[in-house]
Formats: structure tokens, C-alpha cells, sequence
């Protein structure tokens, strides 16, 4: 049974994240969370630097793509209000009620993908979770570690 103070596992396998980690994602085995501390500015191992650099990356993109339209059209409210012939709506009501949804939803298929690869690429599969949590009886605990 695992001791549930140091989180050592008898468990062959490494849980990260909600998936099972393969041979390259286990570089964060030895690392103790519980006494470590958690900086967002600078993640602890190679898979939580990569998803924060996607993290950010769709944050910087997320506020371009609200507050870009809203900002050009105070510092260029002239350009920014005239017709748009095809739809006859000003520029800026355009960019911002179809721009805006439709960039979040851009945005959200792109972090989809890019968290796939980034699972891909440290070998976390999440189905193999699902049927191992299932069959032994234990369920994933929200810090991507198993619960007991």
C-alpha cells in the first residue's frame, strides 16, 4: 500500500495529470510536491513548463483577439467606425461580435490540439486511466495523482 504521506507508489506506472505517464514523463518522480513550492513562473518539470508555455501563449492570444478591437477604436476611432460593405455594420461592432466569440472558439480547438500533442509527446494516455482506475477500484484525485 502506498504511504499517502510521501506519495511513494508500489505502482508501476506514474499517474500526471489525469493520465498515465510513459518512460518520458517520468522525469518528476522523485520530486516531493507536498514540501515543494509551487511557482507558475517557473514549473518544476519539463511537462508543466510546456503546458504553461501553451497556457500563456492562449492567454496573450485571448486578450489580443477581446481587447485588440476595443483599443484600436479609442486610439483610431475613425478607422475603426467605418461601414464594412459587405454586412454594413461598423468595423468594430464586426471585430468584436463575431471576432471575439470566434477566436475563443478558435482558441479552445487549438489548445485542444496542442494539450493532445503535449500528452502524446510524454506519453500520457488518459484511457488507460480510466480502465485502470475502474478495475482496481481506485479514482483519479484531482492532482493527477491516485486516490485511496
Amino acid at each position: 500500500m502506498p504511504d499517502n504521506n510521501t506519495h511513494d507508489s508500489t505502482d508501476d506506472r506514474t499517474v500526471t495529470d489525469g493520465g498515465v505517464a510513459g518512460q518520458a514523463g517520468q522525469a518528476h518522480r522523485n520530486t516531493d510536491y507536498l514540501s515543494s513550492e509551487v511557482n507558475l513562473l517557473n514549473p518544476s518539470t519539463q511537462f508543466m513548463r510546456d503546458h504553461l508555455r501553451i497556457v500563456w501563449t492562449g492567454f496573450v492570444i485571448w486578450v489580443l483577439a477581446v481587447w485588440g478591437p476595443v483599443t484600436a477604436t479609442y486610439l483610431a476611432t475613425d478607422a475603426m467606425t467605418v461601414e464594412m460593405p459587405v454586412l454594413g455594420f461598423p468595423l468594430h461592432y464586426f471585430l468584436v461580435a463575431f471576432g471575439a466569440p470566434t477566436s475563443a472558439l478558435l482558441l479552445s480547438f487549438w489548445y485542444s490540439r496542442k494539450r493532445d500533442a503535449l500528452d502524446e509527446k510524454y506519453g500520457i494516455d488518459h484511457a488507460s486511466v480510466e480502465s485502470a482506475g475502474h478495475e482496481s477500484g481506485d479514482a483519479t484525485a484531482a492532482d493527477g495523482g491516485i486516490d485511496e
